[in-house]
């Protein structure tokens, strides 16, 4: 982002009224919440931590009441989120935008008021105060008028200058966009780019002995064609019916449909889940009467799986291995494998929006190598007549289709399974050609989308 002095001479004062009918202790928790929100877009850009890294890590954040705690967070989400059109709109405000911000804190107050200011239900003059207050309050009082009249013009036409924005294009990085119009078409990669501009659902797996019809009921919730419910609007998970009593578990739609091309053939199985964490697929399978062997690299990350297991009460169903997925030997050739494997995560950028920030063009080379690393190695350890489903919550068909087709080239006694509609509820539009599945952001949005995923089912002999 750059910038330099504003056209005005930015002198003009917050407006005393503007303020005056809340409290002093209320402006204070009004500025603090904004200077979490601050910390935090600093530690996910200048030290490159992910969005739910950084909100953890954050002291500041955990001391906020609830309210205030969804507000950063619905904050931060949003400058991440629109990223691209509000630094346009700074600057578009500015008289020399060719020139870098300084002092640098200043790009990231002035990015969370735009995100108030435009693209969220802020008042204009509670966006503009606070903006002033953070900026004053971190030290940088002389430039507080500055700030002032930007913010204020902005009020006054930052909104119709977001009708003139190429809203895809800005939001998405060039690189990216560009992969996804190679390898989808242009519509589909700016439906794709448009789609990742709203926040997911909250869709959750249950158990398979808990009935769908009366827990979408007490949940309020629909039931989507893939067997998943939906449930719209925010929610404090924990305190929904049926959590503590493991009845269920959060996972987007798009991730609960790999394991369910097992269909009933792991009843009463052994079923490796490579790559496990954070668990939502081992659930599935152990759900589904599989004994599961759950294989991560990361302790820490197998931890929580297991405390999610226990939750659950499907502990007994889970072994964990802590182990490199692409090195790990089975003592003996294995009937089922489940192989979700790192990616980058780009088919989730509606829950996850900073990850199309984190990444560039390199990140997706080695992650593919890593890809084919595993892929090789489950391929070999796959018994005669086994199973091998592939999947990764990644866009590029670099990650999916021709990962697939590289490994059918390298191992003839592999073949496609192909998948059928009635598998997916009759969801034939996210079945590729040559049978995979493919699903992007844009499927189901008129009642919420899903996130992006690439499926492939592989049988040996």
């Amino acid at each position: 982002m750059t910038q330099a002095p504003f056209s005005t001479d930015g002198s003009h004062p917050s407006d005393p009224h503007d303020q005056g009918h809340l409290s002093q202790s209320s402006q204070k928790e009004m500025l603090q919440a904004r200077k979490v929100a601050l910390y935090i877009l600093q530690h996910v850009f200048g030290q490159r931590h992910t969005l739910d890294q950084a909100i953890d890590e954050s002291r500041e954040f955990s001391a906020l009441n609830q309210r205030d705690r969804a507000f950063v967070r619905m904050l931060v989400t949003t400058v991440i989120r629109r990223l691209g059109q509000i630094d346009d709109l700074i600057r578009r405000s500015l008289s020399r935008p060719d020139q870098p911000l300084n002092p640098p804190i200043l790009e990231y107050v002035l990015r969370l008021g735009v995100a108030q200011l435009i693209f969220m239900n802020v008042p204009d003059h509670a966006a503009v105060n606070t903006s002033v207050m953070l900026v004053e309050s971190e030290g940088h009082g002389r430039i507080k008028g500055f700030v002032n009249a930007l913010m204020r013009r902005l009020s006054t036409e930052g909104r119709d200058w977001t009708t003139r924005q190429d809203v895809a294009r800005l939001n998405t990085p060039a690189w990216l966009l560009k992969m996804w119009i190679e390898d989808f078409g242009l519509k589909n990669a700016i439906d794709i780019a448009t789609a990742n501009l709203q926040e997911a659902p909250l869709d959750i797996s249950l158990k398979r002995a808990i009935t769908k019809d009366s827990l979408s009921e007490e949940l309020g919730a629909t039931i989507l064609p893939t067997g998943s419910l939906r449930l719209q609007g925010a929610k404090i998970v924990s305190e929904l019916p049926g959590f503590n009593d493991g009845m269920w578990w959060v996972q987007d739609a798009a991730a609960a449909i790999p394991v369910k091309l097992f269909g009933d053939r792991i009843d009463g199985q052994h079923v490796v889940d490579l790559c496990a964490a954070p668990g939502g697929k081992t659930a599935q399978l152990a759900s589904a009467g599989a004994s599961v062997l759950a294989i991560d690299r990361s302790a820490k990350r197998l931890h929580r799986l297991q405390e999610n297991m226990k939750r659950l009460r499907l502990d007994d169903r889970v072994k964990i291995e802590v182990a490199d997925a692409a090195v790990w030997k089975s003592r003996e050739k294995l009937p089922y494998i489940l192989l979700d494997a790192p990616c980058s995560a780009t088919g989730t950028v509606r829950r996850n929006p900073d990850v199309i920030w984190m990444k560039n063009q390199n990140d997706i080379y080695s992650l593919v190598e890593l890809q084919e690393k595993l892929l090789e190695n489950a391929v070999n350890m796959l018994a005669p007549g086994g199973t091998l489903i592939y999947c990764t919550c990644s866009l590029q068909k670099c990650e999916g289709e021709y990962q697939i087709e590289r490994i059918l080239e390298r191992h003839p006694e592999l073949s496609r399974e192909s998948v059928h509609v009635h598998e997916l509820g009759g969801m034939s539009e996210i079945i590729t050609p040559r049978g995979d599945v493919r699903i992007l952001p844009s499927h189901l949005a008129n009642i919420g989308g899903m996130d992006g995923f690439f499926v492939s089912r592989l049988r040996k002999g």
